[in-house]
């Protein structure tokens, strides 16, 4: 009989997905332990947009009113056209996406949401050891020994690695090719709305779009800070290959002269940021069997398993949903621990594959030119919220493809 040491599950990161994972599994009876690679905890990037299909689950793990203390609850999602500043349409939030959907639309810092997380994962009970980065692991019929790179051995059930994009536990299980560039450099940017003139400050989301590019801004930290993510397309810069595209220094020049000519609403709402960071963004392709989710006592989960590009502002939430997911599954008593992973992963793979393929056809309509710029204007002028909205995300629920031709712009 296997030691209550084996019965341990190893989460591999303690970014938002990781951290996810812990609770969702602590709270479900799991016994978890948390490694992660940097010596304190801390997240890379500014804002982040959660669904209703994401807000749901937090309420569940009795987050909401902890979410509530640092985000804001945009009541509208707005579209315009970034030459021209013109209206294109508008997605009602708020106390509809609430009624609609039994949960909030909301935007915070991506630090906040760590930090609510972590706290949550401390309260129930969840072991993390800073400073340790998962090397491999040996499987045998007893358990499976993780090994760090720091000389660390843990005997465990199984391992998940929620390690991001670039995962090494990805590596070993797969073996497949690194991420990809796409192509698209992201430069984002927070900003106190106290220090901008007043027509410059937002309680609400807006995405201007343009050809070869788009830009979406939205309240932060209660609504006092404004996230700006401007994004276009271009080479990776030379000094993101060491550093894998994460987290260079964006220049307001660089950024004006790849966008080119746009509107005068927008270019001043630029020109307003005193300083950039600037992201190459990569991603894979969608997943196309559950087989890249798990194998044996291994799984993965968010990035790791499926980045996405960021035009339906669902990767976190997609890391999320496949936390409850597994630890839905890994709570059943009656089936072995490879069984349950792969009950998650045929759970959730073809979800989280949907959502990377209609993210990176938004990418295509954010950033059209020509006639199909102008189909997509016009289908969301004449059409409006139905469009916009995306009920077979935010409710779960299943829509044809031929019901939504032009919806998702959520991102």
């Amino acid at each position: 009989m296997a030691s209550q040491e084996h019965k341990q599950v190893v989460i591999a990161g303690g970014g938002i997905g990781g951290l996810a994972a812990a609770v969702a599994c602590a709270q479900s009876g799991v016994q978890v332990k948390l490694l992660e690679h940097a010596p304190q905890l801390s997240e890379v990037g500014a804002g982040i947009q959660i669904g209703p299909n994401v807000t749901r689950i937090l309420q569940v793990w009795g987050l909401g009113a902890a979410l509530s203390q640092v985000a804001a609850f945009p009541e509208a999602l707005q579209a315009r056209d970034a030459q021209t500043g013109r209206v294109l349409g508008t997605l009602t939030l708020g106390a509809r996406a609430q009624a609609r959907y039994g949960a909030p639309y909301a935007t915070l810092h991506r630090a906040d949401l760590q930090g609510l997380l972590h706290r949550a994962a401390q309260s129930a009970g969840v072991d993390m050891l800073l400073g340790q980065t998962v090397k491999g692991w040996l499987d045998s019929e007893a358990a499976l020994q993780v090994n760090t790179a720091q000389g660390l051995s843990l005997q465990a059930s199984a391992l998940i690695g929620a390690d991001g994009v670039w995962s090494r536990v990805r590596q070993q299980m797969l073996g497949d090719v690194p991420p990809s560039f796409t192509g698209h450099l992201a430069y984002r940017a927070l900003v106190a709305q106290a220090d901008l003139p007043g027509h410059l400050r937002s309680d609400q989301v807006t995405v201007w779009m343009g050809p070869r590019l788009h830009v979406v801004h939205y309240p932060v930290r209660s609504g006092q800070w404004l996230n700006l993510v401007a994004i276009v397309h271009g080479v990776k810069p030379e000094q993101a290959q060491e550093a894998q595209g994460w987290d260079q220094v964006g220049h307001t020049l660089a950024l004006m002269q790849a966008m080119g000519a746009v509107g005068r609403d927008l270019h001043e709402r630029l020109a307003s940021v005193p300083a950039w960071r600037q992201w190459a963004l990569h991603d894979r392709a969608p997943l196309s069997a559950a087989g890249q989710m798990a194998q044996g006592r291994v799984a993965l989960l968010g990035d790791a398993a499926h980045p996405m590009r960021p035009y339906l502002a669902q990767g976190a939430g997609m890391a999320i949903e496949d936390a409850q997911a597994l630890a839905q599954n890994l709570s059943k008593r009656s089936a072995a621990v490879p069984d349950k992973l792969q009950a998650y992963a045929d759970q959730r793979w073809a979800r989280n594959a949907r959502v990377q393929a209609r993210a990176i056809r938004n990418g295509r309509i954010f950033h059209a030119q020509g006639a199909l710029a102008l189909g997509r204007n016009l289908s969301m002028q004449l059409l409006g919220e139905r469009v916009m909205d995306v009920p077979w995300l935010y409710g779960g629920g299943p829509i044809s493809d031929s019901q939504s031709t032009f919806r998702d712009f959520s991102s």
